[in-house]
């Protein structure tokens, strides 16, 4: 007797045309396994509908799907629709590539990908669906952030409350750790790990990171869940009849005992008993919001402890986790929508006496987002970014996103009042405890780019770009002194403090569930600096004052070489304007080698022109300023350094040479020489002093007719050498005309750069011959072959074509021998 197809099975057989044939099972084995008969089927369907559906299609009937089925056939789903839209942890499945997926580019994928993955989309409707049966899913500890692993596997408790109560052992004969998550915590732990575990593209090297799905879902999502207007969060659908407020999760967050300072075994924390945390209900309203930043933070930002940082600090360490400049900009908008998050509280709700009165549990997680859950783990990330990130333009990232952090105001609602004259708007003094409770951000991280800048290229444009940028942002009026404040306070001496208050310095409570009791308010300012401080360098660190006398050296030497930097652009930009110049008229058809001994080599100056050089000189002008208006430099000073450093030019306005001593074999570099050359500051004048004729063969022209050209004037030189040394040795126009084409000028006139070579110069001199060297340039050939269509044009054929040129040739070579016999004479 065959067993009834139940209704569900009916309703999956029937629906949109998901399921090709009836699915029957064996009334034996619907007895044995009744939970996984309709979820292994409708989880099949979907798999082959991945091959056989256009992605459009597939997205239609996943939101008939998440409509029409009950949570109790969409858990079994769920994880595999999650890896298939933010692709596998290890990175070999892609997924929907949505760090690759523009409107632009894809505008129909764009837009199904969005709607569907919107804050207020199908698949959140699914993920609340399942939140109210309370189903968990496992997420292998093993792909979680490498301090969160270590301490999991060591079983110890990480201190970000996203984890407690949440680790699974594995059975026994099991393998790996996994973590117990809700539907939401699991959508999101996969979200947001996608942006490191996903590799790009290689056709996605050159996407802009705004313009991307990913980096617009996460400006959705932070808007959505941390809303920067209203008291409560905005309603999970704005269509009529959408889903319901997904349910708080069953199991409350416990309130941790300490942060950092005792390392509770997991099996002491899983058998002891503990209360929930707040039984009021409003505390329900901001689950999500603090569920969505501590996956954000943990995962983006916590892949370095302080233990770890301080074994950075060995040059023999290996970096553990490089982050890229595209992770960089995503924790940047999460860092700014932060600072509007928080600054969007009232100013009453500010003030210190809001702590008393009733205060919802989303303004009071407004007020300590960022000291709670930010502010230690963005502070190690900027700390290998400063310390490890490539010296190149690709760091303006890091530093936009540090600058970020240090201005609040600039994503508070109201405006700094702007300053006279078109001045930068002076720093409220209302930002005060932001400066002194986020000191080491300031001070330690400034000098950190400060020993970046003295290792690159100020002459850059973009290099110099951020030096001006950090400059600019530190010297806001009032900025300074709020620093130097926060280091006085720092620094005062410590009264007699008790032992429970010595523990708070290294353990701050800036863990546990947010709605857990608040550490007791100190009104002691100089306390709070110094707990900042050794929350984040631990108890015995050694604090450099920013306006002490180290600091203040360093950014002498900065200001120093600025100046260098503006006279080698100037020198730069001079030497290209005398190149343009004295280029002879024939030298724009190739008739003239190029300059293939300039004085300075090839950098982004020569690609972006004088246009670039300007800005260069502007940045670097301003920057200077700058820091002479912060650390109240005089122009005596930066003289005196200069003059130190031997930046003196010569007569002639041009560049020295590196700092050098005369030894045996030539000349030998000092440590300031090499340090010059290291930072672009001077050059060798590399000049090739050899036999013309034998010089490399540039990229520019072609090898093989160079060697054939090379051949036939060695012929033509060996056969006629006699002829030709008569010619040059006559004293009439003819003599002039072909020393002028033949001899080549006297190497006594070069200037050798070396002092070995001086005694050698003599015999050296060549004696009349034909070069053809010139014909083999790309630049020759073209401007001949331009120039023979463009004759062609007014119908000159090619036999007057080479007539014309050759006399043309001769007008200009005659022209130009007496000018030079001219020269000879009154040189006499």
């Amino acid at each position: 007797m065959v067993a009834p197809v139940p209704e569900d099975e009916e309703r999956c057989r029937l629906h949109s045309g998901f399921l090709r044939r009836p699915f029957s099972t064996p009334p034996e084995a619907t007895m044995a396994f009744p939970h996984l008969q309709q979820p292994s089927f409708l989880l099949a369907s979907l798999k082959a509908d991945t091959i056989n559906k256009p992605f459009a299609q597939r997205c239609q009937d996943l939101v008939k799907v998440i409509e029409d089925f009950p949570a109790k056939e969409l858990h079994a789903i769920f994880p595999w629709l999650v890896e298939s839209i933010f692709g596998s942890l290890d990175g070999v499945l892609i997924g929907w590539n949505l760090r690759s997926l523009q409107g632009r580019v894809s505008p129909v994928e764009y837009s199904i990908a969005m709607e569907f993955l919107d804050p207020g989309g199908p698949m959140m409707k699914l993920v609340y669906k399942l939140q109210a049966e309370d189903y968990k899913f496992d997420f292998p500890v093993s792909y979680l952030p490498g301090p969160v692993k270590a301490s999991i596997q060591e079983h110890v408790v990480p201190d970000s409350p996203l984890y407690h109560n949440k680790v699974q052992f594995p059975p026994t004969g099991g393998l790996g750790l996994n973590l117990a998550l809700n539907p939401f915590e699991y959508y999101m732990f996969f979200f947001a790990l996608s942006l490191i575990t996903q590799k790009p593209l290689p056709g996605a090297l050159h996407v802009r990171t705004s313009d991307c799905a990913y980096f617009i879902l996460v400006d959705r999502y932070l808007s959505w869940f941390l809303p920067t207007e209203g008291s409560v969060l905005p309603p999970l659908s704005s269509s009529p009849g959408g889903p319901s407020p997904s349910p708080a999760p069953r199991t409350p967050a416990m309130p941790f005992a300490s942060y950092g300072l005792h390392h509770t075994s997991l099996l002491k924390r899983h058998i002891s008993h503990q209360t929930s945390v707040n039984a009021d209900p409003a505390s329900h309203e901001i689950w999500r919001s603090e569920t969505l930043l501590q996956v954000f933070v943990e995962m983006w930002l916590h892949h370095y402890s302080l233990e770890m940082y301080q074994k950075m600090q060995s040059p023999h360490a290996k970096e553990s986790f490089t982050p890229t400049e595209e992770h960089v900009l995503v924790v940047r908008l999460l860092v700014k929508h932060l600072h509007a998050f928080s600054n969007s509280l009232k100013p009453e709700q500010v003030s210190p006496s809001a702590h008393s009165h009733a205060t919802s549990p989303l303004e009071e997680f407004k007020r300590a987002a960022v000291p709670r859950f930010v502010q230690q783990k963005l502070y190690l990330f900027l700390q290998h970014c400063f310390g490890h990130w490539p010296l190149d333009a690709s760091f303006r990232a890091v530093l936009e996103m540090w600058l970020s952090y240090l201005q609040p105001w600039r994503y508070a609602p109201e405006k700094q009042p702007q300053g006279s004259d078109g001045q930068a708007r002076c720093v409220s003094e209302r930002w005060a405890p932001f400066v002194q409770e986020n000191l080491l951000l300031y001070t330690k991280l400034f000098v950190g780019f400060l020993s970046r800048a003295l290792r690159t290229d100020l002459v850059s444009p973009k290099n110099a770009l951020m030096v001006f940028r950090v400059a600019k942002v530190f010297a806001q009026p009032n900025l300074a002194e709020m620093i130097q404040k926060g280091e006085q306070l720092f620094l005062e001496p410590e009264l007699v403090i008790t032992h429970r208050q010595h523990r708070l310095f290294s353990a701050p409570t800036l863990t546990g569930s947010f709605l857990s009791s608040w550490p007791p308010a100190f009104t002691d300012t100089s306390f709070k600096v110094k707990s900042h401080v050794y929350s984040l360098e631990g108890q015995d660190c050694k604090y450099t004052p920013m306006f002490g006398p180290e600091v203040r050296t360093l950014v002498l030497r900065l200001a120093q070489l600025i100046t260098q930097a503006k006279q080698t652009a100037k020198s730069i930009s001079d030497q290209c304007r005398e190149s343009t110049a004295s280029r002879p008229f024939l030298s724009w058809l190739g008739f003239c080698l190029s300059d293939t001994n300039s004085s300075y080599p090839a950098n982004d100056l020569d690609d972006m022109g004088q246009d670039s050089i300007r800005k260069t000189d502007e940045y670097l002008e301003k920057a200077l300023e700058y820091l002479c208006q912060m650390f109240r430099l005089s122009e005596a000073q930066l003289a005196q350094l200069t003059l130190a450093m031997g930046t003196t030019q010569d007569e002639n306005g041009k560049k020295q040479l590196p700092d050098c001593i005369v030894g045996e074999d030539g000349l030998i570099l000092t440590p300031l020489g090499r340090y010059q050359i290291i930072n672009g500051l001077r050059k060798f004048d590399i000049e090739y002093q050899g036999d013309s004729e034998l010089q490399p063969i540039r990229s520019y022209e072609i090898a093989s007719l160079v060697r054939l050209l090379f051949r036939l004037s060695s012929t033509v030189n060996h056969r006629f050498a006699g002829q030709m040394r008569a010619l040059c040795s006559r004293a009439d126009f003819l003599g002039s005309f072909c020393r002028y084409h033949l001899m080549e000028p006297g190497l006594t006139d070069k200037h050798l750069l070396s002092p070995v070579g001086q005694g050698r110069v003599a015999s050296r001199a060549r004696g009349p011959r034909l070069s053809l060297h010139f014909l083999g340039s790309y630049r020759t050939l073209l401007s001949l072959l331009l120039a023979f269509f463009v004759a062609s044009l007014f119908r000159i054929g090619p036999l007057p074509f080479a007539l014309l040129l050759v006399l043309g040739y001769f007008l200009y070579a005659a022209a130009m021998t007496l000018l030079t016999e001219q020269g000879k004479l009154h040189q006499l």
